[in-house]
């Protein structure tokens, strides 16, 4: 087991290395004053589980604490902490209320995730949002990643810059991965959308994964390129967890964990199935919107853009 939590933490660290009307919001790491586009609440629609019933512990045992429908992840000197789903699902709806290590907290990665580098250690795939931890000069911030086949050495990293505290609150992020597109959300705003179409086609993940929610140390390369490392003088970093909904596609059973059948079967489906469904095949006008909301005012790095790192940029650029 042990050799196994190393090989996992190494894939960690690889994969990291090489998703109308208006309110008031206040950004803390910036002190500027942004207006958040108003959208639907997709996590709305679907039931939050408990997460024992979903989740089982995969490292980091001493590290995890789990009542009911919340659960606390702790890194400190001896490891991080690791939960991952009891099922693989192929496509669904994947969420959790997450609440960040508050304090300096550089180096620090919280991951929120979905992968299948155990079963397919050659050429797995994975969909990322990875938050990466404060340092003195720069809060928290959003990554976002996605990999097919194993395709470690094309990064497809995105960040973006919090409009909000995330250590004072829970907030929501969420993954949509269906045949149509992957979809990258934080408090149901899309910051990121992946189409599985075109030069997309060729990195789209297309094999059965699992969901993992991770706190791990992330010093080689999280803040500023590794430049500062986690400080445990500082710790723990306590992440919280809370209202994980699932629903989609469970392989373990070939059964929908939620309002839908994993395949079209001739029958009518649900639009609110987030496999087949017709609501989760493209964003809606107000979704778009916020997206270019997001990626204006907020996106501070694309792989798309980097032409330092790419002599042959990715096919989809």
């Amino acid at each position: 087991m042990a050799s196994l939590k190393n090989y996992n933490m190494k894939i960690l660290l690889e994969t990291a290395v090489v998703f109308c009307l208006c309110s008031f919001s206040l950004v803390s790491s910036h002190s500027r004053k942004f207006t958040t586009p108003n959208v639907t609440r997709v996590t709305d629609q679907f039931s939050r589980i408990a997460i024992e019933s979903g989740f089982s512990k995969r490292f980091g045992d001493h590290n995890i604490i789990i009542n009911g429908s919340l659960a606390k992840l702790t890194l400190d000197k001896s490891s991080g902490a690791g939960l991952v789903t009891k099922n693989t699902y192929h496509y669904g709806f994947f969420s959790a209320r997450l609440k960040l290590p508050a304090g300096f907290a550089s180096g620090v990665v919280v991951a929120f995730y979905l992968s299948n580098a155990e079963s397919y250690p050659k050429n797995h795939d994975e969909i990322d949002i990875e938050l990466l931890g404060r340092s003195r000069r720069d809060d928290w911030s959003i990554q976002t990643n996605v990999y097919a086949n194993g395709s470690l050495k094309t990064g497809r990293e995105e960040k973006f810059y919090y409009w909000f505290d995330p250590t004072q609150a829970f907030h929501d992020y969420t993954l949509i991965w269906n045949s149509h597109h992957i979809v990258f959300l934080v408090d149901n705003i899309p910051v990121r959308e992946f189409p599985n179409r075109g030069a997309f086609m060729s990195a789209y993940p297309s094999k059965p994964m699992s969901l993992y929610v991770t706190v791990w140390d992330g010093s080689e390369w999280a803040t500023h390129g590794g430049k500062y490392p986690v400080n445990y003088k500082y710790g723990p970093f306590v992440a919280s967890i809370a209202d994980v909904k699932l629903s989609g596609c469970s392989v373990n059973n070939g059964s929908s964990t939620g309002p839908g059948p994993c395949t079209k079967s001739g029958g009518s489906v649900s639009s609110l199935d987030p496999v087949d469904g017709q609501d989760f095949a493209t964003l809606s006008k107000n979704q778009i919107a916020a997206m270019d909301w997001a990626r204006r005012k907020l996106m501070f790095y694309s792989y798309c853009n980097d032409k330092s790192r790419y002599k042959v940029m990715p096919a989809e650029c």
